[in-house]
């Protein structure tokens, strides 16, 4: 069994594979693209645990680890970073660190929600998002018209300054 660490960022991801005893298997940069992922874990032992810090853009990763037949490990990132007492920070050291606290057993990890709650889950993060965002636009438009003595009730308009409805 190898033991695989990515490192993901925006536009590539720095992969390090290691076995068993510690030794590098594999360390390079991976550029995004449809299954690039997928067909690098591939590569290695069915089941082979894969860890992945939770960064921003986890959900493509860890299904793509899952599609390529690897064990996705989600890793809490202070956590790790404190476990691994690096002093630098770099993606080559991360992985390094990520691949000795799993050949250990200490990698702190975190829960990996199915796809179906992951999509629930963003569809209302994403519904609280537009939501503040409407309200957040029509208090702008309040606040600017009331700047020119017009105030708003509802859909009605009126003209503070004359009593005038518009």
């Amino acid at each position: 069994m190898e033991y695989v660490a990515l490192d993901v960022h925006k536009n590539y991801t720095w992969a390090r594979v290691e076995n068993s005893q510690g030794a590098r298997l594999y360390e390079s940069r991976l550029a995004h693209g449809h299954g690039t992922i997928k067909n690098f874990v591939n590569r290695w032992s069915g089941g082979s645990p894969v860890a992945v810090e939770t960064v921003g853009n986890w959900y493509w990763v860890v299904d793509e680890i899952e599609a390529g037949g690897g064990t996705p490990q989600l890793v809490n990132a202070r956590l790790a970073k404190l476990m691994m007492g690096n002093v630098n920070k770099s993606d080559k050291l991360d992985c390094q660190g990520m691949n000795r606290l799993q050949r250990t057993g200490t990698l702190p990890t975190v829960w990996i929600p199915s796809s179906s709650v992951r999509d629930g889950r963003e569809l209302a993060r994403t519904r609280m998002v537009l939501s503040r965002q409407r309200t957040q636009l029509k208090n702008r438009i309040h606040a600017t018209l009331g700047k020119y003595g017009y105030t708003v009730k509802g859909r009605a308009m009126r003209l503070v300054k004359k009593g005038v409805k518009l």
